[in-house]
């Protein structure tokens, strides 16, 4: 027989990213963090590989951030609408863990499934955040695939962002939004 755990059904059937503009100050701090991070890193990891690896970023680095941001997207000629979108994921986090792909050299295991594991690390970790009664949401956005933006994050040739997920205090819940059907997604196959 199955040991049901209603409290985290009910959590995850209910669970909420919070948008990022409605993040503020504080985010939580290094012991307030460590067991949300652990919490992100129990995912499948097929082969024990661990594909990827967290950069948390907070306070200078995240100007530091922004201001890259800035100067990418104004060399790069982007409209200053996408620009300013990728500069205010930096300047107005109060934490952001960068969640980044690594793939591993193997035989074993398809380099896609290193990337979903990468992303189920994502997932963990907003889900984990709120748990905890953070506010939290994962971004992804230009700056993920900017080679200069990632190389000024400290990126190694051959890693990617699987998301920037922010955490911090959350200011206004957002209104429930339409889910999937699972009538329209679902398909049931029995022989």
């Amino acid at each position: 027989m199955p040991a049901p755990n209603p409290a985290a059904l009910d959590f995850l059937l209910t669970r909420r990213s919070r948008p990022a503009k409605t993040l503020a100050a504080p985010g939580p701090d290094r012991a307030a963090l460590e067991p949300i991070l652990t919490a992100a890193l129990r995912v499948p990891d097929h082969g024990k590989l661990e594909p990827w690896r967290l950069i948390v970023l907070e306070g200078a680095a995240l100007a530091r951030l922004a201001r890259l941001a800035a100067d990418l997207g104004e060399a790069s000629g982007r409209v200053p609408e996408q620009t300013a979108k990728g500069v205010s994921q930096f300047a107005e986090s109060p934490l952001c863990v960068a969640v980044v792909a690594v793939p591993r050299p193997t035989d074993k295991v398809p380099a896609w499934e290193q990337d979903l594991s990468a992303g189920c690390v994502c997932l963990n970790l907003v889900s984990a955040a709120l748990a905890a009664g953070w506010g939290a949401c994962w971004l992804t956005g230009w700056p993920a695939y900017d080679a200069a933006f990632l190389s000024g994050l400290g990126l190694a040739p051959g890693e990617r962002i699987a998301g920037f997920v922010h955490i911090g205090t959350e200011t206004a819940a957002p209104p429930e939004r339409p889910r999937p059907d699972l009538s329209a997604t679902v398909s049931w196959v029995s022989e």
